[in-house]
């Protein structure tokens, strides 16, 4: 299939030719048919095989064709995304593909002033990006209604999710009209995801890309085994090599981007940091800086891992193992687009090695190159490999032969001693009415012990005399 196969519009086409697509990616093949057809999906696939194209495309050829009247502070097709990065990487993809379209647009986020968005919605648009907490805060303030939404696509659900979105995604789903278009995409569909995608979809067309699909085979992946303290010094040199170009360097925590970052330029290799505590305006001009080449490393937590695509990256380093193995697929992707070749690098102490066979089992390849060990159970001994050793096995029956004498000769002892005590069971039974008085506790038992003992050595004195 190609893109001219597809019921897609002429000026859309003219964007697709400008960018030199021609083949679809599977998750775009698979959901495009259905979308023009005005289904519901329900698409699971990771960051890096062109899902946004899978939506954007039948959204632009929606309303370039059918030009929908617009309604004051109305988008005609809503798209939500978790981060702002990505409501940006998002906008973007659907300004190259609508270029020869007159649309009007905006992109909703939080970080900066919220007077350039409500003047940019007020006469209506065709779409709008947003992130859940800006859209439902000018919801709220009555600058933004969602009456007029025609298509409705929530990007990376399981993200969202996580950063604990639900309550918000819930009173914006409860203020779209009934009658829509919904698409909704993830890069993993858990039980929650799905019970929670049954309540916005309806009978929707289920489509799935699996891990061992997506294009990371452009991607060397090395695991580089090493101790905590010693990974700054470790990066330091891998970045000062020839063949390095630009790099993202990912982070578990905001505050080790910074560290990291400050380190970096302190050894003299430009890098800049980018997280959830930077305001909007620093985290772009770090993005800018680093896609214009003003700066060679960009040190970012995993906020960012699904929200940038700047192309030329050549490395991309997990400076901590990422706690999921999911995000380590969202972190490497951002290294071998557009089919170019990549290096994925991946700093591993010993404490984090459980985290990266995670990462192996959900790929099914072995990455730290270590073989499963062997059980140190012995093998238990079947009668034909006992009976080709017929030496051992006469010793051991001639040393269980000495020991059967060894217990006759014992036994003869046990029965001289019964003698000896049933001659003294007369002189026993004497007792047998103090005993009865004192057996009912635990106190008595120990006093009739002490009074056979001492009966005992009394009668050993009657003996000798």
């Amino acid at each position: 299939m190609t893109f001219e196969d597809l019921v897609l519009i002429q000026p859309i086409r003219r964007a697709l030719n400008d960018k030199n697509y021609q083949i679809p990616t599977p998750i775009q093949s698979k959901t495009i048919p259905h979308a023009l057809e005005g289904k519901d999906v329900l698409g699971c696939a990771q960051t890096g095989t062109g899902k946004t194209a899978a939506f954007a495309l039948p959204i632009l050829n929606f309303l370039g064709g059918q030009r929908p009247k617009r309604k004051s502070k109305s988008p005609t097709a809503l798209i939500l995304a978790p981060t702002r990065e990505l409501a940006n990487q998002i906008g973007k993809s659907f300004q190259d593909y609508g270029k020869h379209l007159k649309l009007r647009h905006s992109i909703v986020y939080g970080g900066v002033s919220q007077f350039r968005q409500v003047k940019s919605v007020k006469n209506g648009v065709d779409w709008m990006i947003a992130t859940p907490g800006r859209l439902l805060d000018l919801i709220q303030q009555k600058h933004i209604d969602l009456g007029n939404v025609k298509y409705f696509v929530l990007d990376e659900a399981d993200r969202m999710l996580d950063m604990g979105f639900l309550p918000e995604l819930k009173k914006i789903i409860g203020r779209l009209p009934e009658q829509r278009q919904s698409l909704f995409f993830s890069a993993t569909i858990p039980d929650e995801i799905s019970e929670f995608a049954g309540t916005l979809l309806t009978d929707p067309v289920r489509v799935t890309v699996a891990a061992k699909q997506q294009k990371i085979d452009q991607i060397q992946q090395v695991i580089k085994k090493i101790d905590q303290p010693k990974k700054v010094a470790a990066l330091i040199e891998l970045l000062r090599q020839d063949d390095v170009g630009p790099t993202i360097v990912f982070t578990r925590t905001k505050r080790g981007a910074d560290k990291i970052a400050k380190k970096l330029n302190d050894a003299k290799i430009n890098s800049a940091a980018i997280h959830g505590d930077k305001t909007q305006n620093a985290r772009e001009r770090a993005l800018k800086s680093f896609a214009k080449n003003r700066v060679s490393v960009l040190v970012a937590t995993d906020v960012a891992s699904r929200g940038i695509d700047i192309r030329g990256v050549t490395h991309v380093v997990n400076y901590d193992a990422p706690d999921d193995p999911e995000t380590y697929i969202h972190r490497i992707g951002r290294t071998g687009r557009a089919g170019s070749h990549g290096i994925a690098i991946t700093f591993c102490s010993p404490a984090e090695k459980s985290k990266i066979r995670a990462v192996e089992k959900l790929l099914g390849v072995d990455l730290l190159g270590e073989k499963p060990r062997k059980s140190r159970r012995k093998p238990k001994h079947s009668s034909a490999r006992s009976k080709s050793r017929p030496g051992k096995s006469r010793s051991k029956s001639g040393k269980s032969r000495a020991f059967s004498s060894k217990s006759n000769a014992r036994s003869g002892k046990s029965n001289a001693d019964s003698n000896n005590s049933s001659a003294n069971s007369g002189k026993s039974n004497a007792h047998s009415g103090k005993s009865k008085k004192v057996t009912g506790n635990r106190k008595g038992k120990a006093f009739f012990g002490r009074k056979r003992r001492k009966s005992k050595s009394s009668r050993q004195k009657a003996a000798v005399v």
